[in-house]
Order: structure tokens, then sequence, then C-alpha cells
């Protein structure tokens, strides 16, 4: 049911848009595009395969990592509040795009914003793990607050960049940085894909030993999980791929943190079904926002990221209230 209802999203998101197309037409259109016997395709053709496809399938592909990397920072840091945007990934990311933006300009073409992007959140990781690593204890407390010191320092080169660049750029740079999916292309579809497949291809596979980490770290190790190993390869992983999502999504904000407890609440705690619904619900999540980011002042669209974190709000409102999602018995 939950892959119907993303399919239909998916379906929805393609048809949403300023240009009103029929079904007929996209259908026709998805069947051309697939034979590629269309050498010379229409405008409406153009914007079905070349805009809404890729930007539905993006939507769909960076949700689901959002929501397994949320799975996974918030079991190896035993926070609840965790998301992938608490380690000074998405800092860094914002400086990387905003130090092309107001001082290189698009030197490489369409992938200058991502690179830059994805350079500046993998720096910002590699600061974190330095730190942790130099403290020699790679507690769950001591990453967070590592995470928090580089996140407020990238912060500050974004706003002095932002202050000191071209204010021409100034909507552009708010823009990307309150997330959007317009830069969604083919291009840069293996760069998202490769983030989604290394986080759920290591967080699957060592979905054991996060089971292991449930029950904390001294009981994890007496079961033979190495806990520090395992915390500072499964960061690792969540920074490379949260850093290719940033690089083309810019900053979505609280997907990660709401998909965790949504999951947990239909699946239970275990990762061999909270993984994969993770990634489900992720997925559709911020499909449907990006629906409504289109629908809500149309034909203006407004950034994904102000739909992501009012939903978000709310969900952290209930949380604080008292609200649980209600957990299956495993």
């Amino acid at each position: 049911m939950g892959a119907a209802l993303l399919a239909a999203l998916i379906l929805l998101s393609v048809l949403v848009g300023t240009t009103s197309i029929p079904l007929a037409e996209i259908t026709a259109a998805l069947r051309a595009g697939l034979a590629g016997a269309d050498t010379d395709p229409s405008p409406t053709q153009r914007i079905i395969l070349e805009l809404r496809l890729p930007r539905a399938l993006f939507s769909a592909i960076i949700g689901a990592g959002l929501g397994i990397v949320g799975v996974v920072l918030q079991t190896t840091t035993r926070n609840d509040l965790a998301d992938p945007f608490l380690f000074g990934l998405s800092s860094g990311a914002a400086a990387g795009a905003v130090f092309v933006i107001t001082v290189t300009g698009d030197v490489l073409g369409i992938w200058t914003l991502p690179l830059a992007a994805f350079c500046g959140g993998i720096v910002a990781s590699l600061i974190v793990l330095a730190l942790v690593h130099s403290l020699r204890n790679s507690a769950p407390e001591k990453l967070i607050l590592a995470g928090l010191a580089v996140s407020f320092l990238f912060a500050a080169i974004t706003n002095y960049l932002i202050f000191a660049g071209d204010s021409r750029a100034a909507h552009s740079i708010v823009f990307w940085m309150l997330g959007g999916l317009g830069l969604s292309r083919w291009q840069t579809l293996p760069l998202v894909l490769f983030g989604l497949l290394l986080i759920f291809a290591y967080a699957f596979y060592r979905r054991r030993w996060l089971d292991a980490l449930l029950a904390g770290d001294r009981t994890a190790t007496s079961l033979g999980v190495p806990v520090q190993r395992l915390r500072m390869m499964m960061f690792l992983c969540a920074a490379l791929s949260t850093a290719t999502f940033v690089s083309v999504a810019g900053v979505i904000g609280f997907v990660g943190l709401m998909v965790p407890h949504l999951a947990r609440g239909l699946v239970g705690t275990l990762h061999t079904r909270l993984i994969p619904t993770a990634a489900l619900i992720g997925a559709t999540l911020l499909t449907a926002s990006d629906i409504l980011s289109r629908m809500v002042l149309a034909p203006q669209e407004i950034p994904v990221g102000i739909v992501t974190t009012s939903i978000g709000s709310f969900f952290v409102f209930a949380l604080l209230i008292g609200f649980r999602p209600r957990k299956n018995r495993q």
C-alpha cells in the first residue's frame, strides 16, 4: 500500500506545475521517452521528461535517503532529536554553495553548485570526525557537540559570504538554503542515487549491530560489536550521503527527524524492517511536500524546505507534549 501511494504521488508530481498537462499526454511522453523514437520532442514532452519526471524521482530518492540517515543517527547517538543537519553537514554544504554563487560563479557549468556543496559538506564532516578523534572519545554526546560547533562555524562563514557578496544573488542563495528541487536533472541523478545506495547498503548490512546498540554500548560490546568503529563508520556514511542530497536539493530540514519516529511507530525498533520502512516513508513525505510547495502559492513555487519545516515544527511540538507514535511489539 505504501509503495502504491508513493507511485501515485510521483505521478501527481509529474502532473502538477504551472502548465496543466493531461494524463494522456504524460503517458504518451513517457512511452516516447522509453522508446527513444522521438528525436525532436515537443515542448510538453520536454517539460515532462526533462523537468518534472527527474524532479519527482529526485524527491523520492532524497526523501528515502534522509529517512535512513535519520534512523542511523538516532540509533548511533541514542538521541531521538538527531537528524542529518545536527552535525554541521548542511552548514558546510551551504557555505560551499554560497561561495560559488557569490564568488566564483558557474565555472564548471551545471556541476558547479552540486560539487561545491558536496565538498563543503565533506569538509564539515571531516572536521567533526577529526575533533572527535582528537578527544579519543566517540561517545554520542561528544559527536553531537562537535557537530554543533562545526555547524556554528560554517554558518558564520556563510553569513559573511552573503553579506560581502553580490546582493543580486541573495534570492537564489535564500531559495537554495531553504531547500528546493529545481536543480533536479538527469545528469546529477547518479550522484543522489549513490548517496541513497551507500547509506541503505551499509545500514542494512550492519542492521544486527544497530539492533545491539539499542541495548546500550556495554551490551553491544559484550555481543562483539565494535561500538566506536561502528559509530564512526555510520557517521561517515551518513555524512557522505547527506552531502550528496544537500548538493542537489539544498537544506531540507526535519525529514530525517520525523521519519524514524513514524517508521518505528509502524514496524518497531528492529532495523531489518525499520530501514526499508523509513526509506518508503521518507520518499512519500518529501514527494508530497514537493507537490504542496508548488500548489500553495501556484503558479509561484515556494522552497520545499518551508513545507517540511512547517510539518516538522508541529511534529516536534507533539513530541514535547508527550505524544509518541505507537510502537508495534517485536
